[in-house]
């Protein structure tokens, strides 16, 4: 898909705040309400804009500790990605994860109650996997997600 500079706007502006009224959306790119409202249905169709969330503080639903826990596997073979990732995907205490190229195989960032739920998720959910030869985790002291958007490629200014 194509973005124009209006698009990126509407993307920033989203990025930061997903529950912008239309209209205010429309007003802050300088557009019609009705065009704002066609150019998010576009970019939603075509997959720029993926979903929608809340942003949850973790100590609201009891999370106290969060960690990174670096996996790498035993074998890279297809059968062994597809089934580690599909157990990942089961795993609530997975906030997310991320498929890496290097010493080591995955990055997943965990959420758990304390040090005694940590230590036993990482036992149950990684090392007893016949796919896992290796765990190493590093405890999270802050987080925090950056709202802002950086645009990496030109913005397509023909109408």
């Amino acid at each position: 898909m194509r973005l124009d500079r209006t698009d990126v706007e509407l993307l920033r502006l989203l990025r930061k705040n997903a529950r912008l009224p239309n209209k205010e959306l429309a007003a802050r790119c300088g557009i019609a309400p009705s065009t704002a409202l066609e150019r998010v249905r576009r970019l939603r169709e075509s997959r720029a804009i993926l979903g929608y969330h809340a942003e949850i503080a973790p100590e609201a639903i009891g999370i106290g500790l969060q960690a990174q826990v670096a996996v790498r596997l035993a074998r890279h073979t297809r059968t062994d990605v597809e089934r580690f990732i599909a157990h990942l995907r089961a795993l609530p205490e997975v906030l997310a994860w991320y498929h890496l190229g290097g010493q080591d195989d995955f990055l997943c960032h965990v959420g758990a109650r304390d040090s005694q739920h940590l230590r036993d998720f990482a036992l149950q959910a990684f090392t007893e996997r016949p796919e896992v030869a290796h765990i190493e985790t590093r405890l999270i002291f802050a987080f925090e997600r950056n709202p802002a958007l950086p645009v990496f490629r030109e913005a397509d200014d023909r109408p």
